[in-house]
């Protein structure tokens, strides 16, 4: 998210679609985590704490029940390919969104579709890549950065520079 708000601040008129997920947290813990539009509309993810009589099909990840209607409703629509688009924004291609069967098909348009995209990806936990997250990593135009919490910086600086560089000749 810092290497698109930077870009956002250096080119106030790119065009971006996409969208972000973060944590939600009570008392200090993590209970879920919301989908959040890269123009600030929010909804449900996955949550610990579900109210839904519907709750009990809901796919889960660990102790969280993944609410893939309301994924959908959100990601879907900030993920259709528009001429006018500069840039896409995926964070992150992971396992409670793969539970979409319309997910991976949009993603893939929008790499067919030749525009820029920034996306996150997870790390293999048992060394086995999630079979659409390889197909990303493999992706013959795909640069992969490995984030740790002592490179951040630096690599939010190479990703930027980079990116940059592919906008102005996109």
């Amino acid at each position: 998210m810092r290497v698109f708000e930077s870009l956002r601040v250096s080119k106030p008129s790119l065009k971006v679609q996409g969208f972000y997920t973060r944590e939600i947290r009570q008392g200090g813990e993590r209970v879920g985590f919301e989908v959040v539009t890269l123009d600030g509309r929010t909804g449900p993810l996955a949550s610990t704490i579900v109210s839904s009589s519907e709750s009990h099909r809901w796919p889960t990840v660990g102790k969280y029940r993944v609410d893939v209607a309301s994924f959908e409703s959100l990601a879907l629509p900030e993920l259709q390919v528009r001429e006018d688009t500069d840039l896409f924004v995926i964070d992150e291609v992971g396992k409670m969104e793969l539970f979409s069967s319309s997910f991976f098909p949009a993603v893939l348009k929008v790499l067919e579709s030749n525009i820029p995209l920034l996306a996150s990806i997870p790390i293999p936990k048992s060394g086995r890549d999630i079979p659409a997250v390889a197909r990303l990593k493999n992706h013959p135009g795909a640069t992969i950065f490995t984030l740790s919490q002592s490179n951040r910086e630096a690599i939010r600086e190479n990703v930027s520079s980079q990116l940059e560089d592919v906008l102005s000749k996109h």
